[in-house]
C-alpha cells in the first residue's frame, strides 16, 4: 500500500472515511495524494468521480476471484460514485498479454459476442446497476482508424514499453513477441482517455496497464487517473490464484448449495483473506470475529457466516438457509431434498444389476471399476447403509445411492 506524504489541504472526516474504504484489502493506490485531491474536489462540487473498470469477455462466466475488484467498485458506488463497467470487445481481438510467455490467440468477433451477453448480467449481482455506466471499448477502437493507431503509437517508446515484465522476459528468452501485443497496453491506456477516468481498478498483474492510461491522459492534456490494484484472490486451495483451469474456483452462477459448501472448504487461514476482500462486513466486524475465535469460538461457525453472506449475494436469504440445512443433512449422513432422479430398465427376466455397473449407469463413478474402487475405500452407501461386497447386486426397486458427502442419486430399477 502506498505511503503518501500529508496532503497540503484539508482533509474533512468524510474524506477520511472515503479514503479508508478505497484502501481496503488494496495492494497499491497511486497516487494517494492524488486521490485525496480528487475526493475533496468531488464532495465540493458534489460532482461523481468516474471510476472505471475494464473487463476482457474471454470465458462466458466469471467467478467470486473476479468479484474482488467488483465489491471495491460497489464499495465506492455506495460513496455516491459513477461506476464505468467497461467490456474490452476491441481489446479482446487482440489479446491480452499480461502474465503470458507466449502469445495470446485472439478471440474471434462471434465468440467475444456469445461471452460479453452474460457478463454484466453477472456483475450486476454485486454492483448496483443505477450507478453504473456500461461502455464498449469498440466504440473508439473500430473509428480510430490507422491514422490514428500510429498517432497513438508515437505516445509511448519501445524501451518503456520493453520495462514490461512479461515482454522483457519473452525477449531475454527468445520467446516471440507479435508487434500486435504491444497495441494491448496502448488500446487499454487510451480506454481512460476516452472515458475520462479519475480511477481505474485492476487485478496486480494489470499495473503496467493502468500505468499506462495515466500516462496517456497525460500525453492529451488530461488530469491523469490515479489507479487502484487489488489482490488476486487465493482460490479454494489456498495456494494458487483462483482459476477455473485449476478447479479450485466458485463460479458465480453455480448453484447455492455448491456455492455455500465450497466455501465451507476452505482453510480458516484463508478464511480471514475472503472476509477482507469478499465480505460487505465492516472492519470493525470482522476484527470482532477474530477476537472472538481467539477466545474460543469455533471458526466454522464464523466460516459459515461468510458461506451465508457470499450465498445470499448471489441467490438469495432463504437459498442460503437451505443451503446450510442441506450440508448439515449431509454431514449427518442424511438425504438431501433434491437429488437426482434414476429409472433404469432391469434385463429380460429381471436380472439384477451388479452395484458396479449401477454407479456408473448413474454417473457417481467414471466407470465399474471406479465404482468398485470407491466401495473398497468404504466411499459408497445404499440407503444409508455402507456397501462393502462389490458382488451386490440389486433388483427391482428404488434406491438411494451415495457416493462420498455430496453425490446423491435415487434410483428405480423396474
Amino acid at each position: 500500500m502506498t505511503n503518501a506524504k500529508p496532503p497540503q489541504f484539508s482533509v474533512s472526516d468524510r474524506i477520511q472515511e472515503a479514503l479508508a474504504v478505497t484502501l481496503r484489502g488494496c495492494e497499491e493506490l497511486i497516487p494517494q495524494e492524488d486521490w485525496l485531491k480528487k475526493l475533496a474536489r468531488s464532495e465540493a462540487t458534489r460532482t461523481p468521480l468516474r471510476i472505471k473498470l475494464g473487463l476482457d469477455p474471454t470465458a462466458p462466466d466469471i467467478h467470486i476471484g473476479h468479484t474482488v475488484v467488483l465489491n471495491k467498485l460497489r464499495q465506492l458506488q455506495d460513496l455516491g460514485h459513477t461506476v464505468i463497467f467497461l467490456i474490452g470487445d476491441f481489446t479482446t481481438l487482440i489479446g491480452d498479454p499480461s502474465g503470458r510467455n507466449n502469445t495470446r490467440p485472439p478471440l474471434t468477433r462471434e465468440q467475444i459476442e456469445i461471452n460479453a451477453e452474460t457478463y454484466y448480467r453477472q456483475a450486476s449481482m454485486v454492483l448496483d446497476p443505477s450507478r453504473t455506466e456500461i461502455r464498449y471499448n469498440s466504440e473508439w477502437g473500430d473509428t480510430l482508424g490507422s491514422r490514428g493507431m500510429i498517432e497513438l503509437a508515437s505516445r509511448y517508446t519501445v524501451a518503456r514499453m520493453m520495462e514490461r515484465n512479461d515482454f522483457h522476459d519473452r525477449f531475454h528468452a527468445g520467446t516471440p513477441i507479435s508487434v500486435h501485443e504491444f497495441l494491448y497496453p496502448l488500446m487499454q491506456g487510451y480506454d481512460s482517455v476516452a472515458l475520462r477516468s479519475d480511477l481505474e481498478l485492476g487485478g496486480t498483474d494489470q499495473k503496467f496497464n493502468l500505468l499506462m492510461g495515466r500516462h496517456l491522459q497525460a500525453e492529451y492534456g488530461q488530469e491523469p487517473q490515479c489507479i487502484l490494484t487489488m489482490p488476486l484472490l487465493e482460490g479454494l486451495d489456498g495456494i494458487e490464484k483462483m482459476s477455473k483451469s485449476k478447479g479450485n474456483y466458485i463460479g458465480i452462477s453455480e448453484d447455492a448449495n455448491t456455492m455455500f459448501a465450497k466455501v465451507l472448504s476452505i482453510s480458516d487461514v484463508l478464511m480471514w483473506r475472503w472476509y477482507t476482500l469478499l465480505s460487505f462486513k465492516s472492519e470493525a466486524d470482522i476484527a470482532a470475529l477474530k477476537a472472538d475465535v481467539l477466545a474460543g469460538r469455533n471458526p466454522k461457525e464464523v466460516k459459515v457466516a461468510l458461506a451465508k453472506e457470499i450465498t445470499t449475494r448471489f441467490h438469495s436469504s432463504a437459498a442460503a438457509d437451505a443451503a446450510e440445512q442441506d450440508f448439515i443433512n449431509r454431514s449427518k449422513g442424511g438425504v438431501p431434498d433434491e437429488i437426482a432422479e434414476v429409472r433404469l430398465p432391469l434385463d429380460e427376466g429381471g436380472v439384477a444389476l451388479g452395484i458396479g455397473a449401477l454407479l456408473k449407469a448413474t454417473g457417481l463413478a467414471a466407470s465399474s471399476g471406479e465404482g468398485n474402487r470407491l466401495i473398497d475405500g468404504g466411499g459408497v452407501r445404499l440407503d444409508s447403509g455402507v456397501v462393502s461386497d462389490k458382488g451386490l447386486k440389486l433388483g427391482a426397486g428404488t434406491y438411494v445411492l451415495q457416493v462420498g458427502k455430496r453425490k446423491f442419486a435415487r434410483v428405480t430399477l423396474s
